[in-house]
Parts: structure tokens; sequence; C-alpha cells
């Protein structure tokens, strides 16, 4: 049970990650966390308990790669 400021710090920092992996700074930090916690959001949709790596370090893992993907599907819909 991480809370309401946990997710959104792991939103954050998945949101921030994502922005860095993927074509440059992102959204800014309130788009950072958006796009983070749907990812997040994602990610656990996705992958669930996939990650060998649990907790803390898991979630931020598949949240990331659940911001990646969101992000790769705003750049299309922006073409």
């Amino acid at each position: 049970m991480i809370g309401l400021i946990g997710m959104l710090l792991i939103g954050a920092i998945a949101g921030w990650l994502a922005g860095q992996l993927y074509r440059g700074g992102g959204f800014g930090a309130l788009g950072n966390v958006a796009v983070g916690i749907v990812g997040a959001l994602i990610g656990g949709f996705l992958f669930g308990n996939v990650f060998i790596v649990g907790g803390l370090l898991g979630q931020i893992i598949s949240a990331t790669i659940g911001a990646i993907i969101l992000l790769f599907v705003i750049g299309l819909v922006k073409r």
C-alpha cells in the first residue's frame, strides 16, 4: 500500500524516465507526472507481475515502459 504520495512519486519518476528515453524531455513536471501515472496503469495492465524484480523497482520499471508506450501512441496521434 503505497498511497497517493507514493503513486505520484512513482508517476513522476516514470514520466521523467520515459521523457528521457523517448525523444527528449517530456511534457514538463506536471505532464510527466500525468504520463507516468497513466503509464503505470498501462504497464500494470500489460505486465502485471511479469518482472522478477518486485516492489518499488518493479513498479517503476513497469510504469516507465507503460509511459513510453503512451508517449509512442501520443506521437502517432499527433501526426
